[in-house]
């Protein structure tokens, strides 16, 4: 696959649809997911891709405070870090640009 920069609501999607699929079958995330917020990825998809729409092209749509349920779920460095390191290799597997970049450095900030 040819790699271009995050430009769509597509792209977006194709991120976060190939970032989860690797993160739900983690050893250290996936348990995260599954067993202690017990997330069910096919309703919550719609309001990751929103999220991710709004950061990264602009796109109005995502209401929500992401970051207290976040914290609710006990999560330690280690789970950034992992989290991190997957969103990364995914950016860099599938995209180049300068909205790649931003992505990667909004998700690390």
């Amino acid at each position: 696959m040819e790699k271009h920069d995050i430009l769509s609501p597509e792209d977006v999607k194709l991120l976060i649809d190939e970032f989860y699929s690797k993160a739900m079958d983690d050893d250290l995330l996936g348990p995260v997911f599954k067993d202690v917020a017990k997330i069910n990825l096919e309703e919550h998809l719609p309001r990751l891709y929103a999220f991710w729409e709004m950061l990264i092209l602009g796109n109005p749509g995502y209401t929500g405070q992401p970051y207290p349920a976040h914290i609710r779920l006990g999560l330690q460095p280690e789970h950034f870090e992992r989290w991190l390191k997957l969103f990364g290799e995914t950016i860099h597997a599938n995209f180049q640009g300068m909205n790649a970049d931003i992505t990667l450095q909004k998700a690390i900030n």
